[in-house]
């Protein structure tokens, strides 16, 4: 994967990393939901005390989510989303200039 040669100012740079981060973050936080909700139903869900932390923990997930908008694509997802996020501010900061 080529990686972004064009630098940004330190600002820019700050951002795309924490968004870069973030999505990264989301990923991990889905896939932790998946595994440990999937081993919990796998376990046994008597007496139907399981849908209650798992619906509250879904809709956390959703919302992060939705504050983070993940777009995974393939391998080395953290190094893409920052390439990513320099373009677009990087762009931000070409219409600003006069």
């Amino acid at each position: 994967m080529p990686t972004f040669q064009t630098p940004l100012s330190p600002e820019l740079e700050r951002q795309a990393r924490r968004r870069a981060g973030q999505q990264t973050g989301w990923l991990v936080h889905a896939t932790v939901f998946a595994l440990v909700n999937a081993a919990l139903w796998l376990a046994g869900h008597r007496g139907g005390w399981l849908g209650l932390p798992t619906g509250g923990w879904l809709i956390g997930l959703l919302i992060h989510g939705a504050v983070v908008w993940l777009r995974p694509q393939g391998q080395h997802l953290h190094q893409h989303l920052l390439t990513r996020e320099r373009r677009r501010l990087a762009g931000q900061e070409a219409r600003r200039l006069p």
